[in-house]
């Protein structure tokens, strides 16, 4: 046989081979985990906007749940998939609503958790006692993400505010904040509370909830030591040093000074 034919036939097994090698390089790139995997966890911020009343934040999941995606308190969302059913393009709004007593939420309908809620459908009337009373409502879905600026200040905004075509198929981000509504078409859907974005802010930097305490305005307050002075020999009063922010705190009222006791001896 002539030796082009060996060549041809050597050039057809390497282009073979090679095409081969390239298609594994290429299905090797284009299988990368979709996120949120098994294993990660994200963190995101839910509130109801039911005919124009903001609803109280959802409370937390109960313990031993068997889905990952959960409810932490105060609007926070903890997005950790155990499972392929809710990891990736699963990990939807409406995977978590299907795990979250009480709750409802479809592309049409939606209910938000409590002894009396009501499931409304797109089309119904906005019962009287709530603003939009007498409109016409539907299920409405807008997200926006936390950034925080950068700079001195380092500001966090909410940014986007995108409406989702279909409410259960929004899939979550990272730092997202979600509202879903029923609410007339015309209407704005809001961004998630003030009180709500804090939680999350905290929640994602991993600083304590802050906690108030609010005293009473009409009771005056002073600052006293915790322990009691004592009286040494010769009439020397030592007050103890009290530890560095240690104080108590008690109600301002008015003393007395009594008279100090004299005794005296008749030689």
């Amino acid at each position: 046989m002539p030796v082009n034919w060996y060549a041809a036939l050597v050039l057809i097994v390497l282009l073979g081979i090679g095409s081969v090698v390239l298609a594994r390089f290429h299905y090797a790139k284009a299988a990368v985990t979709v996120q949120p995997a098994v294993g990660q966890t994200w963190h995101a911020a839910l509130a109801f906007d039911i005919c124009g009343t903001m609803e109280p934040p959802l409370p937390a999941t109960p313990t031993g749940a068997t889905t990952g995606l959960t409810s932490a308190g105060s609007g926070v969302l903890l997005i950790a998939p155990k499972s392929s059913s809710e990891a990736g393009h699963n990990a939807t709004l409406g995977k978590f609503a299907s795990g979250y007593t009480g709750m409802t939420l479809t592309n049409t309908s939606v209910q938000y958790p409590g002894a009396k809620s009501t499931v409304y459908k797109n089309g119904a009337t906005c019962p009287t006692g709530t603003p939009d009373a007498g409109k016409k409502g539907e299920v409405r879905v807008r997200s926006w993400t936390l950034s925080t600026a950068s700079g001195a200040g380092k500001e966090t905004k909410q940014v986007g505010g995108h409406y989702a075509a279909k409410p259960a198929a929004l899939r979550f981000a990272n730092s997202q904040l979600i509202t879903v509504a029923f609410v007339p078409a015309t209407t704005s859907v809001p961004k998630v509370p003030a009180s709500t974005v804090l939680a999350l802010v905290q929640t994602v930097s991993g600083t304590a909830p802050v906690t108030t305490t609010t005293a009473n305005p009409s009771t005056p307050t002073v600052t006293v030591p915790t322990s009691t002075p004592t009286t040494a020999a010769g009439g020397t009063t030592t007050t103890p040093t009290t530890a560095a922010g240690t104080t108590t705190t008690v109600p301002s009222t008015t003393s007395t000074t009594a008279k100090p006791s004299t005794t005296s001896t008749t030689k």
